[in-house]
């Protein structure tokens, strides 16, 4: 499938510097219908050596300081971020950045439970409530008759079929994964999608939760079905043709509606 991100004035996209959120930003650089610009945030952005490269080879790529879980940093990109867009708005926020902790019933730490949901449940809603004048700023210059997507204002959610419950019931390969606190922490992602899905419905705003399949990074591991391409490619074409029917959703990177 066509990726086309040509009438997506800004997008933002979280922990841009590895992994899954680097992945994105490099395939919008290859793409001619790519947005007008890519935001990208790091925790440390003078590390984050690939992304600087290509920071310095497109200039539609900006690149933003942001610890998700501080709420002062998150302050400080929502005013960066504000200086970059104008009166335009954000367009679309995909909440990439997250964590995984390998711990099962018996070696679950109550601090590394709350830090996995701080960072992969709480910090999405937190970041998108910061947001939300940039965005509904975007739904209002296209204006209330266009149909919802990542041309008018959108927030893509990075979850897991870890998250399903439904999916995670009795074996199957999913089994396998003793990851209790990001299991955990993707099935609150998912219902606070919902949550954003039912508040922002009347702005306009898309908000829809996505898995990006089983992939090869260091947080999927080398067994994984997908490399970071493959994902990657397949999921931003399923999110540049999304619309109002898929409001409130659970999509996979083919598409497919997931149980929750």
């Amino acid at each position: 499938m066509s990726v086309n991100f040509s009438q997506c004035n800004s997008v933002l996209i979280t922990g841009g510097n590895r992994g899954l959120g680097l992945q994105i930003i490099k395939h919008l650089v290859s793409i001619t219908d790519r947005p007008k610009k890519i935001i990208s945030t790091a925790r440390n952005p003078a590390a984050a050596q690939e992304l600087q490269k290509l920071a310095q080879s497109h200039s539609e790529v900006y690149i933003l300081p942001l610890d998700v879980v501080n709420e002062a940093s998150i302050e400080a990109a929502v005013k960066e971020v504000a200086s970059i867009v104008g009166p335009a708005g954000l367009t679309c926020l995909i909440n990439n950045a997250g964590m995984a902790i390998h711990d099962d019933i018996n070696t679950m730490t109550r601090d590394n439970m709350l830090t996995t949901f701080q960072c992969n449940a709480a910090a999405p809603l937190f970041i998108t409530k910061a947001f939300l004048p940039l965005l509904r700023a975007a739904a209002a210059s296209v204006g209330g008759g266009s149909k919802m997507g990542v041309h008018r204002s959108a927030v893509i959610n990075m979850s897991s079929t870890l998250g399903s419950i439904q999916e995670n019931s009795g074996g199957g390969e999913f089994a396998q994964f003793r990851v209790c606190s990001y299991r955990v922490s993707k099935t609150a992602l998912n219902s606070g999608t919902r949550c954003l899905a039912i508040e922002l419905q009347s702005d306009g705003i898309l908000c829809v939760a996505v898995h990006p399949g089983w992939v090869s990074t260091d947080m999927g591991g080398e067994q994984a079905h997908l490399s970071p391409e493959e994902s990657i490619s397949s999921l931003l074409a399923v999110i540049s043709k999304m619309s109002e029917k898929d409001h409130g959703e659970f999509l996979d990177y083919k598409g497919d509606r997931v149980a929750w």
